[in-house]
């Protein structure tokens, strides 16, 4: 008997890949690699750690005398897995947090630094023992960029220019002094540096044009070594709203005491659409799925839409458009404290993440930094930790399958999507993109959407003639398949290998699924 349900079980499930073939939708795509396109930069991939629940504190700190194994205070666990995910950049110290951040409170010794209260994210005390010393210390034990975000809200010309001078200056003023008595002697490099954040909104509820004279007021007074001057990020729009970038590149003229190398972007998919009621992390119906996956191709839409009018102002594409906030919003995870944001990360998240790489490599020419918001414990993190436990998100591995990418060129593809339709809504059920990696080698970028049935995409070459096209998929029986700290494998990528005859790539997609193949 114990014989026999095995082998129904074996003719089930060959029965049911063979019905997946059968009723799977075919796509023809094209990968142009005699076309190559601009580089797709490494910092697409970048993170964002804000003061906000656990995102900083037990995710990434936990400080020399915890329990929880650390280095320097910094988890063990947490920084290994973010350094194998080669995290090109991180975001800090805000989000609305930077807005109410005063730099000084965050330097010296840790047991004289003031304690304040986080007023943006439950109402908690902030004892601010992770500031600018430890930032650049997490950034180098990653080897990670490092994108600062300056107080506009709350703070002042001075108050900023002072923060960079105290950052960068190779002299023996009283600020570069300051920093050696607290332990860093040589200057770090800053790459980035942002004036303000969400002026429009938490940042100071402005209006574009108040915004913009601010901007070119601030901007005057923040000066760094020739060698050491970051590129400056001008807070943006957001969803539809393109009037921060029309009026920022319009207005804003560079000159040798004024730059604005980027305007910032921030759009959150919520699968509902409504800010009240986002929707649930995980037992959600198929509507939800469906719904997530429209709001979150509006991304598209609104780079195309930002970028029109930036070309307009700024042919010659000196500006790049930074979305520096996205990813998925949730209704909070039920008995946490809601200002934690704290989520689930299932395969859905995986998947939104995966179809916003793809947009993103479309618009490299502009885009060439983006944020998910967050990196731990926060939104559509990469991990998550309860005291000493810790589990990589199905997010973390779709950052990981992509890593290919940093850097590398980007190729077009050309093909037709079939539809995924419920009820009245319909979208696309495949996004695809493709580049030549820093090893030379082409990769493939695939993603099913429909979470129902499966496609089998015939993929002809220009430029390349692989032999083999070998890989890894992610997927999972459940819309909402996730790791716990109980079982935290219980999904994450498998090898894949796609057949290669005739000089084409044959790939079956399975339903609900991301692949990325190298054509070697």
């Amino acid at each position: 008997m114990k014989r026999l349900k095995i082998h129904l079980r074996t003719l089930f499930i060959t029965t049911s890949l063979l019905a997946s073939s059968v009723f799977a939708a075919s796509v023809d795509l094209t990968v142009k690699a005699d076309q190559p396109g601009p580089v797709i930069n490494k910092n697409i991939y970048g993170q964002f750690a804000e003061h906000l629940g656990h995102g900083i504190y037990e995710g990434i700190w936990v400080g020399e005398k915890s329990r929880i194994p650390n280095t320097n205070g910094f988890r063990k666990d947490v920084v290994a897995a973010l350094k194998d995910l080669q995290v090109p950049l991180i975001r800090w110290p805000g989000g609305c947090f930077a807005d109410e951040y005063h730099w000084r409170d965050g330097i010296g010794p840790r047991n004289k630094r003031p304690v304040k209260v986080n007023t943006n994210w439950g109402g908690v005390e902030e004892t601010n023992a992770f500031g600018t010393h430890e930032f650049f210390e997490l950034a180098e034990m990653l080897d990670a960029e490092v994108y600062v975000n300056g107080n506009l809200g709350t703070g002042t010309p001075q108050e900023m220019a002072e923060w960079l001078e105290y950052m960068t200056s190779d002299t023996k003023s009283t600020l570069a002094e300051l920093r050696r008595k607290n332990g860093r002697d040589k200057p770090w490099r800053v790459h980035y540096f942002a004036i303000g954040n969400e002026a429009w909104g938490c940042g100071g509820n402005m209006r574009p044009e108040y915004y913009t004279d601010l901007y070119k007021h601030y901007a005057s007074f923040l000066k760094a070594p020739k060698d050491n001057t970051p590129k400056f990020i001008a807070s943006g729009g957001h969803s539809e709203d393109t009037k921060w970038a029309e009026h920022l590149t319009g207005n804003v003229e560079p000159n040798w005491s004024l730059k604005m190398d980027a305007v910032s972007f921030h759009y959150y998919t919520l699968p509902k659409g409504d800010w009240e009621v986002k929707g649930a992390a995980i037992d959600f119906p198929e509507a939800d799925w469906i719904s997530t996956f429209a709001q979150t191709l509006r991304m598209d839409e609104f780079i195309r839409n930002n970028k029109a009018v930036m070309d307009k102002n700024d042919p010659e594409k000196r500006v790049g458009f930074y979305v520096d906030e996205w990813g998925t919003w949730y209704d909070p995870q039920p008995g946490t404290n809601p200002g934690f944001l704290r989520q689930q990360n299932t395969l859905r998240d995986a998947l939104v993440a995966a179809v916003n790489f793809n947009i993103f490599h479309a618009h490299a020419d502009r885009v060439h930094m983006t944020n998910i918001a967050q990196m731990v414990n926060v939104l559509q993190a990469m991990i998550l930790t309860d005291k000493e436990k810790m589990v990589l998100t199905p997010t973390y591995h779709a950052f990981h399958m992509f890593i290919p990418f940093q850097d590398a060129t980007s190729i077009p593809v050309d093909f037709k999507s079939p539809t995924y339709t419920l009820g009245d809504k319909s979208v696309p059920a495949i996004s695809a993109s493709a580049a030549r990696g820093k090893d030379g080698k082409v990769y493939l970028a695939l993603v099913n959407i429909d979470p129902r049935s499966a496609t089998d995409v015939s993929v002809a070459l220009k430029g390349v003639n692989p032999s083999s096209a070998n890989g890894r998929l992610l997927t999972a029986d459940a819309m909402d398949a996730h790791n716990t700290f109980a079982k935290p494998e219980a999904i994450k990528p498998v090898a894949y290998r796609a057949e290669v005859k005739n000089g084409k790539v044959e790939v079956n997609l399975p339903p609900k699924s991301v692949v990325v193949l190298a054509l070697d």
